[in-house]
């Protein structure tokens, strides 16, 4: 009977988690290994959607077939939701598009269901914010903003709330001003607000690109409201913890994110994200035959003891890794162990362009126009999959450096640009 190995998620860590477990099987197979190893990929959707990107105007875009690229490559796709981890019994069990449970065994697991946004107990919140975090969200939200210009002009209409000063609010602020003219037109008197709690915009993202991110804003005539929250929604405003109430028929939430609550299934051992602490083969420490990868994984990226961020610069990474040794664990073949020593943001700001640093205590090295480029490279070329070709799909599954993500195979900013220019030569 076959070994099996289970890759729970479809974005950015679990497509490469099952890539890079079949490339390492395929390896095998063709030097005359006799172990027959199945890898299959359990999601709801067959397709890598562009997460990162989801900011973006037309995010019904951003979504991506790979079932040619599954096929191509040996790996089975599921179409179903996992809901139950059973780690005693080598188990999870799924409902399947028509409503059908059933039970799938494996021999390893690689939980990589990623994370969603965190919506607390905000009065009207759920009923009525919106949000990029998943793609069904963010196509809501466009066609929501489409829908306002046959609408009459009004305060609530002209104004957009985002609730949340982090990565993804500081990309939305700075992307809804173009976005609210092409739909409003320029004669509309548009406004964008920034609801931070925190007293600095960026507060996660250090002291050296806050001057940048503060410029773009002004220059996009964003403004901000720190040191404040939302208290409260609903259909025609926020109101803010100071009692200040602003007209709105858009608030859109992008404040903290949790991992995929499966996480609770496998282990008491959890972050404050609530990942899995795992190991430096990525297996989760305090349960057999289970890795974990992306946003469910609490790794340590380099000795100097910095964890991974929530974020496709790691997931990526993250699941070639999880991927090679779940399948070098069945084959009796060495682990490769996770490092990504190099950290770096890549932050857009809208029309103004974009600021790139380098450093887990980051440093500002491009900014603006210069950034722009570094930005789009990113968003429309190096966070897509590969051809559905065998050869180049386990190519780019190489958790070794294999020239598809800046933050392993360049040393330098410098020398990612350099190659961004040649390309587009």
């Amino acid at each position: 009977m076959p070994q099996r190995i289970v890759v729970v998620g479809s974005g950015f860590a679990g497509f490469w988690a099952a890539l890079s477990a079949r490339r390492l099987i395929s390896m095998q197979v063709e030097k005359g290994a006799a172990a027959e190893i199945e890898v299959y990929m359990i999601a709801p959707d067959p397709n890598l959607v562009m997460r990162p990107r989801l900011y973006e105007s037309n995010p019904a875009n951003m979504r991506e077939p790979v079932d040619d690229v599954y096929r191509a490559c040996g790996v089975r796709f599921v179409h179903g939701i996992v809901d139950t981890i059973h780690t005693a019994n080598h188990e999870v069990e799924m409902v399947d598009r028509a409503g059908v449970r059933s039970t799938v065994s494996y021999d390893k697991l690689i939980l990589a269901a990623g994370s969603r946004v965190v919506q607390p107990a905000i009065p009207g919140l759920e009923d009525h914010a919106f949000s990029v975090d998943q793609y069904e969200d963010a196509v809501k939200l466009d066609r929501h903003l489409q829908s306002l210009a046959s609408i009459p002009s009004s305060k609530a209409r002209n104004t957009v709330v985002v609730c949340g000063g982090g990565f993804t609010g500081i990309e939305v602020a700075t992307e809804l001003p173009a976005r609210l003219r092409a739909i409003l037109g320029d004669e509309a008197d548009i406004r964008v607000i920034t609801v931070e709690r925190n007293q600095d915009i960026g507060h996660d993202l250090g002291p050296s690109p806050r001057p940048h991110i503060t410029k773009a804003l002004e220059d996009l005539k964003v403004e901000t409201k720190l040191g404040t929250s939302i208290s409260g929604v609903d259909a025609e405003g926020v109101t803010l913890s100071t009692g200040e109430r602003i007209e709105t028929l858009t608030a859109v939430w992008t404040a903290g994110v949790a991992a995929t609550p499966l996480t609770k299934q496998v282990s008491e051992k959890r972050d404050n994200f609530g990942r899995l602490h795992v190991d430096g083969d990525l297996r989760v420490a305090s349960v057999k035959d289970v890795f974990a990868a992306g946003d469910a994984a609490s790794a340590t990226a380099d000795d100097g003891g910095h964890c991974v961020k929530m974020s496709c610069q790691h997931a990526s990474p993250l699941g070639r890794v999880a991927g090679h040794n779940a399948a070098a664990e069945l084959l009796g073949i060495a682990a490769f162990p996770y490092a990504q020593p190099i950290y770096r943001i890549c932050l857009d700001l809208g029309a103004t362009g974009a600021v790139v640093c380098e450093g887990w205590d980051p440093e500002v090295q491009y900014t603006g126009g210069d950034a722009k480029p570094i930005k789009q490279f990113i968003n429309a070329t190096l966070i897509y999959p590969p051809k559905a070709i065998a050869t180049e799909a386990f190519a780019a599954a190489n958790p070794a450096f294999d020239g598809t993500d800046p933050t392993i195979n360049y040393p330098s900013l410098a020398a990612f640009i350099r190659d961004i220019k040649s390309r587009s030569k």
